[in-house]
């Protein structure tokens, strides 16, 4: 049966095309979401300050989960002082140095804050730790004693300073003067800069005296790394030892945030796409076979077994998927590392992060187009395999009339589900479950679409065809007629077009209704009048203080970020949750901020207590007066009582806790901004208090608001990025349906014009036709967005009505319609090239 499949492919190349580019390009990008699952456990960043130290030991920077994958913690989870002598204890030990980081801004000539490498964090460390990377102090300089600092070199040359010089820096206060004693040079600072304090002194500076951010172990001459890890794993409890390129994992804290948040969109990105991917197969094998009814009717005919015809047609699917799978490989890699630096470009993942590339994103790629291939040639299968010869024969020539009564049912009772599911759903069970259910409700949608195709696209020809033939009467005849008479064939075609519209519109709109939702609460939930802000690693912490004793100042609210992870029960099985946090004073709070409370309030919030935003209070399951689990960004556990809910989550957090308790339990412990409300006149006096802090800024509230819209902005182009895959595909699979299904109608246009017309009436009839087809879909595929859309809305904005800017609308179906038509004519023209009486007796 190979054999004869073989020769069929060789013999049917063009009919064979179209289903070898669907899997070819699903196969490339199930790859790329499988290679990004991968790198979401796998992937990382070498090691700068720490290439000297044969292991590194530090915290487990994320939260174990038994059954799913360990969601990173926000901040830095630090290790207790007295580790580090645990570690020296271990056989192979030379020696372990306990490494302190935190943010230090020192001020260039100019009064501004110099930043590291191309943007980077400067840090302070203390000099024991500078053993620990290939440093080198230049000659003439001294290592620091308190009240002095050693420089790295590029840092020194960017800040303009050398080994005696004085220096302005500081360190969550205003600048301290420190003299710098030497300059360091070292080839691996690439996204950092490095400032060496004195051991006691820079102890102080950061606050913990009694923690260490990690300990760097130097081996004894001959121990391996690898043994001494495990040694140090064994003896030292609750570390986590790395080596290679894995201690670049305790050095940034960016790196395990970066391995969850692909971890999450490429299981999220993945399981969507393998659906899509194995829809638009099965769509375009269907098509295929549709366009041989002819030839497997001839089969039937004369004695061909359904058995038979299946196996034919299953190893024609098996050889095609087979090589397009494999060869699709290779573009799915180089389609991971362009999504790979398009989220460095978004400032999503950092910019030197690399990708784990193995051999099984690959294997499961192929062998799940393989077998979404098999299946769909199954099911392309069955009516021309289990028909009877005669009806076969038929067939062959007019298409039947009617669907079955199975594939009725359970088109219209997905279609009813989605839509159920879709708007009952926000109602019943806000949250993120209900969002992400009335999402979802799109792909049922489209699903039901190509179930119930015919029956839809029939009626909507008939709803439009009179129009068509008002405007060319011959033309517009003969292509109603053809799209009546051809109904099943026309449904297959232009389901691809059909999702596209459809999934374009909900993952675009939701995207901007998300985005046009947290601006509008911010702009609203911000009642001060100035914002204090920094370029900087954040505001510190004295800002609030010295702004509240400016004349004028009738409030103030400092405001810390983070994100933090909550334990919770869902549908009876244990789960885990990143949330955006703030920490806010209540103190002076009716001035500054509205938090839109819908039920307790927020003038208790301090101690053990919590405000949640309506979403997340739905999605954890509490209510006022219950306690929520939760770890805070250091991985700190608390159990703080509920006493508010607030509707603006999307614009501030949702979860909001006291001011003290977020700052204390953050990386640097800073602020991300201060609130002020002051009256008319205070600008002056506040402008001169923020200008003793370097990287401080005071914008009102309109410069702010525009800030933030930047802000979002950013956020919004990761969903963008993810989707253009998606997108992208269904536009191929589009043209690739289209193209096929136009170009085996070379006999149909050779016979009109041998019967009389002439190559112009044919084009025009097309023309009507392809218009007829387009509208068609970009109609059904509205209505199919039309229910996920309005059940988003009202899970992320509380109203029916999703924000759709009318360019984005235009600009949908402006390329929906662009592909339909050229996918349609050019192919059309092509075909009308040869004479008709040489296409007539072209095989099918």
């Amino acid at each position: 049966m190979l054999g004869l499949a073989w020769k069929t492919i060789k013999g049917r190349r063009g009919g064979f095309v179209a289903a070898f580019i669907a899997v070819f390009c699903g196969s490339a990008a199930v790859t790329a979401s499988g290679i990004l699952l991968e790198s979401g456990f796998g992937g990382g960043v070498a090691t700068e300050r720490y290439a000297a130290a044969a292991v590194v030991v530090g915290a487990d920077q994320s939260l174990p989960l038994p059954e799913d994958i360990d969601p990173a913690f926000g901040e830095r989870v630090t290790l207790p002082a007295s580790r580090v002598a645990d570690v020296a204890k271990v056989p192979g030990v030379a020696s372990a140095v306990g490494d302190i980081g935190f943010a230090a801004n020192l001020v260039g000539p100019d009064r501004t804050v110099v930043a590291g490498p191309d943007g980077g964090a400067v840090l302070g460390h203390g000099w024991a730790s500078a053993a620990l990377g290939s440093f080198t102090l230049t000659p003439g300089g001294a290592p620091p004693r308190r009240g002095e600092i050693v420089l790295d070199a590029d840092l020194a040359k960017r800040a303009g300073v050398a080994a005696g010089q004085t220096v302005e820096l500081a360190v969550r206060s205003k600048p301290v003067r420190y003299r710098v004693s030497g300059t360091v040079s070292s080839s691996e600072l690439r996204r950092q800069s490095a400032v060496f304090f004195d051991d006691d002194q820079a102890r102080e500076l950061a606050g913990r005296p009694d923690r260490v951010d990690a300990i760097g172990v130097l081996a004894q001459p001959g121990v391996d790394a690898t043994v001494l890890a495990e040694r140090i794993s064994a003896a030292v409890p609750d570390v986590v030892a790395h080596t290679g390129r894995d201690r670049g994992d305790a050095e940034f804290l960016d790196v395990g945030q970066t391995r969850s948040f692909l971890a999450v969109v490429a299981g999220s990105f993945g399981g969507g796409m393998v659906m899509v991917v194995v829809f638009v197969v099965a769509s375009t094998l269907g098509l295929s076979v549709q366009q041989r009814r002819r030839e497997l009717a001839l089969l039937r005919a004369i004695g061909a077994t359904p058995r038979q015809i299946h196996r034919m047609i299953g190893a024609e699917s098996l050889l095609v998927s087979c090589v397009a799978a494999v060869l699709g490989v290779l573009p799915g890699v180089l389609v991971a590392w362009v999504l790979r630096d398009a989220f460095a470009a978004a400032g999503t993942i950092p910019p030197d992060f690399e990708l784990a590339i193995g051999p099984v994103p690959g294997l499961i790629g192929v062998v799940l187009c393989v077998a979404g291939a098999r299946a769909a040639g199954y099911v392309a299968a069955r009516r021309g395999a289990t028909i009877s010869p005669i009806d076969a024969l038929g067939e062959a020539a007019v298409e039947p009339p009617g669907l079955s009564r199975g594939r009725l049912r359970t088109g219209w009772l997905l279609a009813l589900g989605a839509v159920a599911l879709a708007t009952t759903l926000p109602l019943t069970i806000p949250g993120q479950a209900a969002v992400a259910g009335a999402a979802s409700a799109a792909l049922l949608l489209v699903i039901a679409v190509g179930l119930l195709g015919p029956r839809l696209l029939g009626g909507a020809i008939r709803t439009f065809a009179p129009l068509v033939s008002i405007s060319s009467r011959a033309s517009g005849f003969l292509a109603a007629a053809n799209a009546r008479a051809n109904v099943r064939k026309l449904s297959t075609a232009t389901t691809p077009l059909i999702m596209g519209v459809t999934m374009a519109a909900v993952q675009i709109f939701t995207v901007t209704t998300s985005s046009a939702t947290a601006l509008e609460q911010t702009e609203k939930g911000i009642t001060a009048d100035y914002v204090v802000t920094s370029s900087a690693s954040g505001v510190s912490p004295e800002v609030a203080d010295a702004v509240r004793d400016v004349p004028g100042v009738t409030a103030v609210t400092p405001v810390a970020r983070t994100q933090v992870l909550v334990r919770y029960t869902e549908a009876g099985d244990a789960a885990a949750e990143p949330f955006t946090t703030q920490g806010i004073a209540a103190d002076g709070l009716k001035g500054t901020l509205d938090l839109d409370v819908r039920e307790g309030g927020l003038q208790d919030l301090k101690g053990d207590t919590v405000a949640l935003s309506v979403s997340a209070a739905a999605t954890i399951g509490v209510e006022i007066g219950e306690t929520v689990d939760m770890h805070l960004g250091d991985g700190t556990a608390i159990k703080p009582r509920v006493i508010a809910v607030y509707g603006n989550g999307l614009g501030f957090g949702d979860i909001t806790l006291p001011h003290n308790v977020v700052v204390d339990h953050t990386t640097h412990r800073l602020d991300a901004a201060v609130l002020v409300k002051a009256q008319p006149g205070a600008d002056t006096a506040l402008a001169g208090v923020i200008g003793q802090y370097p990287g401080a800024a005071l914008a009102d509230r309109a410069a702010f608001s525009a800030a933030q819209q930047r802000q979002i902005a950013g956020e919004s182009t990761v969903n963008l990025i993810v989707n253009a895959v998606l997108l992208g595909y269904i536009a191929i699979a589009v043209v690739n349906t289209l193209v096929m299904a136009t170009a085996a109608r070379v006999r149909e246009f050779a016979l009109l014009r041998l019967i009389g017309a002439n190559r112009g009436q044919v084009i025009r009839m097309m023309r009507a036709e392809t218009g007829l087809v387009i509208v068609t879909s970009l109609v059904l595929g509205s209505l199919a967005a039309a229910p996920p859309l309005i059940g988003i809305s009202l899970g992320l904005a509380e109203s029916p009505l999703p924000a759709i800017p009318p360019l984005a609308v235009l600009g949908i179906l402006a390329v929906a319609a662009l592909l339909g038509w050229f996918s349609i004519m050019l192919p059309a023209r092509l075909a009308m090239r040869p004479k008709p009486i040489d296409a007539i007796g072209i095989r099918e």
